[in-house]
């Protein structure tokens, strides 16, 4: 016969009871303060599960005011940002942090006057208990909007204004492309950079010519694989020498191995190809895209941990956490 009563028939009494501990321990457990011994937290998790118990979550929210719900807010962009790989890899890393920790993810695009004003008026009303930002754009005005209004947020990459972010290093990922295809013996090198106002582009260029020298050749995209290809068409029109080109995105760099098969040269015999990302479309390509990796789903976990542990200590001090890249080599170099 099972004795197991409703969820919502079982108290924290009954927990505590079972787990051998204090109500007020119970409590603290459920709604996740710190400084309970680990093993404590163990026993009074293991006793939620045996009992059923689910808390009231309107009677939670009422004593924690929190409604372990963030706005996950895709900001600045224009066109179908989900058809690039990278933003489907970041909400993955935020949604798989906040489902492990039971908070729910409000995905928001914000990308006009109307759209910003209702994030801002969902976090004042309570709605949510902060914002995680992914934009492209440094002019984006919605990290500064959330920051003069006090709200907790975190952002994806650096902006222009003042925002707690997660990034990459991604000047050093341009470096370690540039002693790649070095290592190699490409000496005629080339690069495709993306927006001239897309600060992690421009910084990877930088970093390749840091080592590979200022007179590298550059042909600008939009980060799509169209452009990608018509970049690569352009340099090979100037420089038909080249043998060796570093691109600032993986789907950029799919678009570049299309130009150049179509123009009769083989990769990576006569040209060698490294992009950036590590995206689905490095795996896509053919021949496969050697790559600088940036772990975006990690980035994006960390993102949403930086934005818990503030909503749950307010007084924690915001910064910034930087990630290393790491070269991939697959068969374009």
């Amino acid at each position: 016969m099972n004795t197991r009563r409703s969820p919502s028939a079982v108290t924290l009494e009954d927990v505590a009871k079972m787990a051998g501990v204090s109500r007020a321990t119970v409590s603290r457990v459920v709604n996740g303060t710190r400084n309970v011994d680990i093993a404590i937290q163990d026993a009074v998790r293991q006793a939620i599960e045996k009992t059923g118990y689910s808390p009231n979550r309107a009677a939670r929210s009422l004593v924690t005011r929190r409604t372990d719900a963030v706005a996950l807010v895709v900001s600045g962009s224009s066109g179908d940002v989900f058809a690039d790989p990278f933003f489907g890899r970041v909400v993955g890393g935020v949604v798989g942090y906040l489902r492990d920790h039971h908070v729910h993810a409000l995905l928001m695009l914000a990308d006009d006057e109307i759209t910003r004003a209702d994030v801002l008026h969902r976090v004042r009303q309570g709605d949510v208990d902060g914002v995680l930002v992914v934009n492209t754009d440094p002019e984006d005005p919605m990290p500064a909007m959330l920051r003069i209004a006090g709200l907790p947020a975190v952002g994806f990459s650096r902006t222009a204004f003042p925002l707690p972010f997660v990034d990459v290093r991604h000047r050093e990922g341009g470096r370690m492309a540039a002693r790649h295809l070095l290592e190699r013996g490409r000496l005629k090198l080339a690069t495709i950079s993306g927006p001239r106002h897309v600060p992690a582009s421009q910084n990877r260029i930088r970093g390749f010519r840091d080592i590979a020298g200022e007179r590298v050749p550059n042909a600008r995209g939009n980060f799509t694989m169209a452009s990608g290809e018509e970049a690569m068409d352009e340099l090979l029109e100037e420089y038909s020498d080249i043998n060796g080109v570093f691109v600032a995105n993986d789907l950029m760099a799919q678009g570049a191995l299309v130009a150049l098969r179509e123009n009769g040269l083989n990769v990576p015999g006569d040209v060698a190809v490294v992009g950036f990302d590590d995206s689905s479309a490095a795996l896509a390509s053919r021949p496969k895209l050697t790559t600088i990796r940036q772990p975006v789903e990690e980035m994006g976990a960390a993102m949403a941990q930086t934005l818990l542990e503030h909503v749950r200590n307010p007084d924690s001090v915001l910064g910034k956490v930087m990630f290393e890249p790491e070269l991939v080599i697959r068969d374009s170099s």
